[in-house]
């Protein structure tokens, strides 16, 4: 693959394009700025949500952007969200229900547009007093569709209860996690940063053996598997989570040297 060249360059956000200091380096984005200007799109593929994207718009002016771990495409030209695929309330209140009746103590969120609504006892860790943001009963927070509803435990170890989310929730919803708290993160049902980049990639014309992703946690790995299947380059920063290492086509630096830019230009 040495004469080998990306059609598409998708990057996950946190820990991976931007620093530790939430910035983008002037290096990656004069790497970036080349690659656009050779005609390959730039795609941010992030958990985050839309209303988290204001201040990466300022940097990456236009293209897309894959929000709430595939669920939501968002054009940073316009900030119009182009396409949703949000979970069914059924879905919420079957999963609330039972998580509940498993963990009493778990606590939940959830993402619609650019609102975010939490149980009185959730404890945002950002934008707590940002507009958008409130309180709510869970009756309320389930009797409309979202793109994301979060779980959260206080007490018990991340890894032990995502897998009890993941054990609840079994066919009915998405569940990855991207950080290091007990936090999950549920979709829809096969929606994940792999289906929004496809869906992206598709409307370039792109196929995933000319994509090459970019990452670092476990909410990368549908997206690498994706493109790795199809011959393309899933390239995990050094400090990557195990499991996605474990997918990976390639190791870059880490995200404060500037790794997706020493990779980008590499190629």
């Amino acid at each position: 693959m040495s004469d080998w060249k990306p059609r598409l360059i998708a990057s996950d956000m946190d820990g991976t394009l931007l620093r530790s200091d939430d910035t983008v380096s002037d290096a990656t984005l004069a790497e970036l700025d080349r690659w656009r200007a050779d005609g390959v799109p730039v795609v941010l593929a992030t958990g985050r949500p839309p209303r988290w994207m204001h201040r990466i718009r300022r940097v990456l002016e236009h293209g897309t952007a894959v929000c709430c771990n595939g669920a939501v495409l968002l054009d940073l030209a316009s900030f119009e969200i182009l396409h949703e695929e949000p979970v069914d309330p059924d879905v919420l209140r079957s999963v609330t229900d039972e998580l509940r009746g498993r963990q009493p103590d778990t606590w939940f969120a959830v993402e619609y547009g650019l609102e975010f609504r939490h149980e009185p006892i959730y404890r945002p860790r950002w934008d707590v007093n940002a507009p958008g943001v409130a309180v709510a009963t869970l009756e309320e927070m389930v009797a409309q569709p979202v793109a994301k509803l979060l779980a959260r435990h206080e007490e018990l170890p991340r890894d032990e209860f995502v897998g009890l989310v993941e054990e609840v929730v079994g066919g009915r919803a998405t569940v990855t996690h991207s950080g290091p708290d007990a936090l999950a993160e549920i979709s829809a049902l096969g929606v994940t940063k792999a289906s929004g980049i496809e869906r992206v990639a598709a409307e370039h014309g792109v196929g995933p053996e000319d994509v090459v992703v970019f990452g670092d946690m476990p909410n990368d790995i549908a997206a690498f598997e994706w493109v790795r299947a199809g011959g393309g380059r899933a390239v995990a920063m050094a400090h990557a989570h195990p499991a996605l290492l474990a997918v990976a086509t390639d190791v870059t630096d880490g995200n404060d040297e500037d790794g997706v830019a020493a990779f980008l230009a590499s190629v």
